[in-house]
């Protein structure tokens, strides 16, 4: 019953405590104020739309173009980008390629999924999906791991006949992530996430200025950013201590006897 109590308790305290955040990106132009889906892509990174995670996002753009969206995602997090891009009726072949950057602006490779494929002529649409590694709290300088901010999704084509350019297409974002958890935490965090204006942010609340018009991102996670040191390991790593401190006190008892030996005087 003991042990039963235990479990039950460090179960409820990883269900209270657990529990991924969003996270900021840089402007979006498309966005509307009342919490609808974004209709419009950005140009680049800096003007790349906001949108949540499972939120869809839809634009109309011409062959060619390049569309920019952004989302947050935070560590123990492994995202999940798709598009679908709706081709004009009459086309030739046409390749389109899903790219996905993370904070610093390095492009993150896909643990799976199509992330380029080709359109064969007369083909209504074309689906893309790209699955990133999971999101670290703390990395080494020299490595290129997702760690806790914005990530930019880059939709273009990059290879079609001439006479396609120019040609109106729709497309379709939606960015979703699976919670991974203990399994890949790490010891250690960053200082700040990295998203756009998080150095401006942190310096003018250090200077006691409130003013937020050199900040560039927008949107503040419901829960805040995960500060890196918790995860369930925590609460399995108690679970274990607890364990073992009692298979030590159930096999004291067991081997301790139960007193003086019979075969000891009493005045012995």
């Amino acid at each position: 019953m003991r042990i039963t109590r235990v479990l039950s308790t460090a179960l409820l305290a990883l269900g209270l405590a657990a529990g991924p955040a969003a996270a900021d990106s840089s402007p979006s132009p498309g966005a509307s104020d009342d919490g609808k889906a974004p209709t419009r892509a950005g140009t680049s990174f800096r003007t790349a739309t906001e949108i949540d995670q499972g939120q869809r996002a839809t634009a109309s753009a011409s062959t060619g173009d390049y569309l920019y969206w952004s989302f947050p995602a935070d560590a123990g997090q492994r995202p999940t980008v798709a598009a679908t891009v709706k081709l004009p009726a009459s086309h030739g072949t046409q390749t389109w390629q899903i790219d996905v950057y993370d904070g610093l602006r390095r492009r993150q490779s896909c643990q799976y999924g199509a992330a380029t494929r080709t359109a064969a002529q007369g083909t209504s649409s074309v689906e893309l999906a790209c699955v990133l590694r999971t999101v670290r709290a703390w990395s080494e300088p020299w490595a290129d791991d997702p760690l806790p901010g914005t990530y930019y999704v880059r939709l273009t084509v990059v290879d079609l006949a001439a006479g396609d350019l120019g040609q109106p297409v729709s497309a379709e974002v939606r960015a979703d992530s699976k919670h991974i958890g203990g399994a890949a935490a790490v010891d250690g965090s960053l200082a700040e996430p990295l998203v756009p204006g998080i150095a401006v942010k942190s310096g003018a609340e250090k200077d006691g200025d409130g003013a937020k018009s050199a900040v560039l991102s927008s949107i503040e996670p419901d829960d805040g950013w995960s500060s890196g040191w918790w995860s369930d390991r925590w609460v399995w790593t108690g679970i274990g201590g607890v364990l073992a401190a009692l298979a030590g006190i159930g096999g004291y008892a067991l081997t301790r006897g139960s007193g003086r030996p019979s075969r000891v005087p009493p005045n012995a």
